[in-house]
């Protein structure tokens, strides 16, 4: 089951989603910078690519519970997505406030997949 909702949030995340179903903020346009050509001008890469892999995005399960989520320092900068919250830009860079994009949730697909996931545990024991 917890596999199963990791692969829900990653796609979820790939698609540039909230968990209910609302598109993220676009990323802020670079500055552009006249007669500069390459690839870094007209990059247009989703945002987290990253982010969303199994190196990243862990299951952590115990007899009781399971959790999804992001830990150590991948989990500050998904904090600072999932709230809003101001952080710098680099090491010694300006302060830059983020737009909330909620990278974490559980969607009506999700619940469905709990529900039926549980039931069917409880059918066999």
């Amino acid at each position: 089951m917890a596999i199963d909702l990791r692969r829900g949030q990653a796609q979820r995340i790939k698609a540039q989603q909230g968990p209910d179903g609302a598109a993220y903020p676009a990323r802020k346009r670079r500055k552009e910078f006249k007669g500069k050509k390459g690839r870094i001008k007209r990059q247009k890469a989703a945002m987290f690519a990253k982010i969303r892999t199994v190196k990243h995005l862990k299951v952590k399960a115990t007899g009781d519970q399971i959790e999804v989520g992001f830990f150590g320092w991948v989990a500050r900068v998904a904090h600072v997505h999932q709230f809003g919250r101001q952080d710098r830009l680099s090491k010694k860079g300006p302060l830059y406030k983020y737009p909330e994009r909620p990278l974490m949730g559980v969607s009506e697909p999700d619940r469905t997949l709990i529900r039926e996931s549980l039931l069917r545990h409880m059918e066999k024991n």
